[in-house]
C-alpha cells in the first residue's frame, strides 16, 4: 500500500512539470528549419504568441523562408535570419507589422524570439534563436518558440563578429522551412 501511495505522489508531483515543458508533438505547431548542417526542430508558442505564430506558418507554407540567409549572427548571444526580401536584415515580408505580444518566457539559449526595430510593434518575419541567456531581452520582444532538437546545428551556423554587430559575410542560409504538419 505505502508502494502504491508512493507512485501516486510522485506521479502527481511529474504530471504538473511535464504539463509546462512544450511538446513537439503538435505537427501543426512545430516547423523544420533545415540548413547545411542539419534540422533544427522548433516549437511554435502558439499560447504564448498566436498571431506571431500563425505568421511563421503562413510565410513558411508560402516558401518565404527558403533560402533566406543567416545574416546576423552574434557568438554566444543569438543567430537572426527571417529577411526573404532583401537578406540583410533590413526587410520583411509584404504582409503588415504585428502588435507585440510579450510574455513572462526568458530569452534563454534555445528560446526563438521575433525580430523588431525600436517598435515594438513592428516585427514582420524575421526571427533569432538564442545561443545564450539575454535577460535584456525579457519582456522587450516576443517569444515565438523553442528549439526542441538541434541546437547542435545552430551552434554550427556561420558566425559574424560582435564588433560588426553580427554582420556575416558569405552566410549559411535556411536551406528550406517547412510546417511539420506538412512535411513529406
Amino acid at each position: 500500500m505505502i508502494r502504491i501511495l508512493a507512485f501516486v505522489l510522485a506521479l502527481g508531483c511529474a504530471v504538473p512539470a511535464l504539463a509546462q515543458a512544450p511538446a513537439a508533438t503538435d505537427q501543426q505547431n512545430t516547423v523544420y528549419l533545415d540548413t547545411k548542417d542539419g534540422r533544427v526542430v522548433i516549437k511554435l508558442r502558439n499560447d504564448l504568441a498566436p498571431a506571431h505564430a500563425a505568421r511563421i506558418k503562413q510565410l513558411t507554407r508560402e516558401g518565404f523562408y527558403n533560402n533566406v540567409p543567416f545574416h546576423r549572427v552574434i557568438p554566444g548571444f543569438m543567430a537572426q535570419t527571417g529577411d526573404g526580401q532583401r537578406g540583410d536584415g533590413t526587410g520583411g515580408s509584404k504582409y503588415p507589422a504585428l502588435k507585440a505580444e510579450f510574455s513572462t518566457v526568458p530569452f534563454t539559449r534555445g528560446i526563438v524570439g521575433m525580430a523588431r526595430t525600436s517598435d515594438p510593434n513592428s516585427a514582420n518575419s524575421q526571427f533569432f534563436i538564442m545561443y545564450g541567456d539575454a535577460a535584456s531581452l525579457n519582456n522587450q520582444y516576443t517569444v515565438i518558440g523553442q528549439v526542441v532538437s538541434g541546437m547542435d546545428v545552430v551552434d554550427k551556423i556561420k558566425k559574424g563578429s560582435a564588433g560588426n554587430n553580427g554582420s556575416v559575410s558569405d552566410p549559411d542560409k535556411i536551406v528550406k522551412m517547412s510546417v511539420a504538419a506538412d512535411a513529406k
